[in-house]
């Protein structure tokens, strides 16, 4: 798991210097570098298309943008940090005084060295991010303003990968892929995603898991409108962000809050006995939000570290390389495992032998357990198996009920299967 962070790492500096936004080449740009690590199928719709009740906008791609002074230095410059740049300016060519930019220029009083994020999505604006330090030290005079962008009909670019399964039922994993140089929110949550999709992919799992690349809000928004008339394939999901930060995992619930992923998640959080957070849902955050609004209702949580808003670097310069680390975001997709290996294998049996107990020994299933550590857990395990598989209980009902570890019960459910006693 070590060289999966380290790989995840290396996946986030590749990432971090491209400009992103809803729309635009550097989602391309994005999305072609998570293609050499998993297939994609790259989705594009056009501008002006109706998506529920949105419209998908026009797209944004920008080439330069400083602010100079009279020497020609500039003083805040894209090329250094995307960040540096509003959010879907459109293009500007001016020189003004200082008292006029500043009606355009962003900062965060509160910490000075720090560049904030900021973006005017719907409104059409220009401005520039900066330290405030940097704002500080600039005298009185005029300055050079310049954002050379293009704001025009095109496309607004998603991808999915799928790993086929046993049955079509989906899962579906999502992360967006519209901030700019954010390191935690969300490269952190494309890399564990991306080499989720590559572990899940090494496998034979039962769901079939499907992973949406697409910008927050709009982007999850146009997925379900393009897929609304199959949505109810999907039986679980997950949006990943924050995955790699220092703090508490958090699993923030769905709309409905005992879907089976909540349940899941609760469960593998709790057995791992890792310092973790379960919330309620609100509908704010990320796209969850919109795969738990009250039509579709999909059994949908979220996954993160320390929340958003819930750090002082978040959706600021701080947010950079050296806020998130290989061996967080290796927890994080530990956990992903550890839940879905959970998802994949949680059945309804029904006992085959239901009145009394049926004889263990003569089917070999005691002698099974002779050299093990953990007999006498087996063997319970196998008797609560039994006795709650009436098609009603699943496993992990039965792992929370007997208190035992899910993967004990599932190898008891495995060998009772195998003896003919039970049946899915």
């Amino acid at each position: 798991m070590t060289d999966a962070g380290e790989e995840m790492y290396a996946l986030v500096e590749r990432l971090y210097p491209l400009c992103r936004s809803i729309t635009g080449d550097g989602v391309r740009a994005t999305l072609e570098i998570v293609g050499e690590y998993v297939p994609l199928q790259v989705h594009e719709v056009p501008t002006g298309t109706q998506v529920l009740d949105w419209t998908v906008p026009q797209e944004w791609n920008i080439r330069d943008a400083y602010i100079a002074d009279t020497a020609g230095h500039r003083v805040v410059d894209f090329t250094a940090s995307s960040l540096h740049v509003l959010g879907y300016s459109v293009p500007v060519s001016a020189t003004m005084p200082l008292a006029e930019l500043r009606e355009h220029l962003h900062t965060l009083p509160d910490h000075p060295s720090w560049v904030p994020y900021r973006t005017s999505y719907y409104k059409p604006e220009w401005g520039f991010c900066l330290a405030q330090e940097t704002l500080d030290a600039l005298p009185d005079g005029e300055y050079e303003v310049r954002i050379d962008s293009t704001l025009a009909d095109g496309h607004l670019t998603y991808a999915e990968h799928v790993v086929p399964g046993q049955v079509p039922d989906e899962v579906i994993v999502s992360c967006h892929v519209c901030h700019p140089s954010l390191a935690n929110d969300n490269l952190a949550g494309i890399a564990v995603a991306t080499f989720l999709a590559r572990a899940l992919a090494e496998q034979t799992p039962y769901y079939t898991y499907r992973f949406i690349y697409a910008p927050g809000t709009i982007g999850a928004i146009t997925w379900l409108a393009r897929n609304a008339e199959r949505v109810d394939r999907v039986k679980h999901g997950l949006v990943l962000a924050c995955a790699g930060d220092p703090g508490r995992l958090t699993y923030k619930q769905s709309r409905r809050g005992d879907a089976e992923i909540d349940r899941v998640m609760r469960h593998v959080l709790a057995a791992s006995e890792r310092p973790h957070h379960v919330t309620e849902f609100t509908p704010y955050g990320y796209d969850e939000r919109q795969f738990c609004s009250p039509g579709f209702d999909l059994g949908v949580g979220s996954l993160t570290r320390t929340p958003y808003a819930g750090y002082p670097e978040y959706h600021t310069s701080a947010d950079n390389l050296d806020f998130v680390s290989p061996q967080a975001m290796a927890d994080t997709l530990a956990v992903c495992r550890e839940a879905f290996a959970v998802l994949d294998r949680n059945r309804r049996y029904l006992n085959l032998s239901p009145y009394g107990e049926p004889q263990l020994g003569r089917r070999g299933l005691y002698d099974s357990l002779g050299g093990r550590s953990d007999a006498k857990q087996a063997q319970m395990a196998m008797l609560w198996v039994l006795n709650l598989s009436d098609g009603e209980h699943s496993l992990l009902d039965v792992a929370e009920r007997s208190g035992l570890p899910f993967d004990t019960v599932a190898a008891a459910a495995g060998a009772l299967r195998g003896a003919g006693l039970i049946k899915a």
